[in-house]
């Protein structure tokens, strides 16, 4: 038992290869975790591949564990809503629609998504990246509501918008103020932001705050204290714009148990478990 785990929620990001989502559920509660953050991923848990047992059993396991899954993700290395290819375009939403559909099934709250990425030698023109990222709202809202959930987008920098300003003023033109923003601390510092200025950009339609380290030069998601994030200064930002629930542990390791309390320890140290 970690028992720094309370003040956390914890991503299943470094046991999607090797563990079911159902056992790592197991798994994490052991650690203490009461909230996860569930990777749709092949072999851990995959809606085309899950029929209603299997989504029944995953329901079941979360209630009788006491665990709240308040968040479905996927990697966003296979999938871009703001593809070149109609294709792929297509592949990417339905893919993401089985996703909003499972987490009606669970009953979760939000589901993270990115806005889409841009080939990094020679990208499409802004207006138009931007129009397949709007077209996929207008898909996936709908069926969103419908499910009783939510979608909230992630800053990240392989996306074509990578900062959290061009992020929020693209979804302030958009429009939709149910549309939420999962904060990453890591992803925010690779690009050399202002951290709390930037948490103070997207307040308004903050949900969600990942925690991990990185450098600015080699982007990872390491165990904290491995990287140059400043977190000795990001409780105080989480305060000032309100954040009052469980961040959440987005650490990706081969040795994640260690790493990851290694990682609640260390935050527990900057004055996290005050949150």
């Amino acid at each position: 038992m970690n028992p720094h785990a309370a003040a956390f929620a914890c991503n299943t990001y470094s046991y999607m290869l090797t563990r079911t989502a159902c056992d790592t559920l197991a798994h994490l509660a052991g650690q203490g975790f009461s909230e996860v953050e569930l990777m749709m991923y092949p072999g851990h848990f995959w809606p085309p591949d899950a029929n209603a047992a299997n989504r029944e059993a995953l329901r079941r396991q979360a209630e009788k564990l006491g665990t709240r899954i308040g968040t479905l993700n996927m990697p966003n290395v296979d999938m871009n809503i703001a593809g070149a290819s109609p294709e792929m375009r297509r592949y990417t939403l339905k893919l993401l629609e089985g996703i909003v559909d499972l987490a009606g099934d669970l009953g979760v709250p939000g589901i993270v998504i990115g806005p889409g990425k841009a080939n990094p030698l020679f990208p499409a023109p802004r207006e138009q990246l931007t129009g397949y990222f709007f077209a996929a709202l207008d898909t996936l809202l709908p069926r969103a509501r419908k499910a009783g959930t939510a979608l909230w987008v992630e800053n990240m920098p392989f996306a074509f918008l990578p900062g959290i300003s061009e992020l929020m003023d693209t979804l302030d033109r958009y429009g939709d103020e149910t549309v939420g923003i999962v904060f990453d601390v890591a992803n925010s510092h690779f690009v050399a932001e202002n951290i709390g200025a930037a948490l103070e950009r997207c307040r308004a339609r903050l949900k969600l705050v990942h925690l991990s380290d990185t450098g600015q030069q080699v982007y990872k998601h390491d165990p904290v204290g491995d990287g140059t994030v400043p977190f000795a200064e990001i409780p105080a930002a989480l305060a000032a714009v309100g954040y009052n629930r469980p961040a959440m542990l987005e650490i990706i390791s081969h040795d994640p148990d260690r790493e990851i309390r290694l990682s609640a320890e260390r935050l527990g140290n900057f004055g996290f478990v005050r949150i």
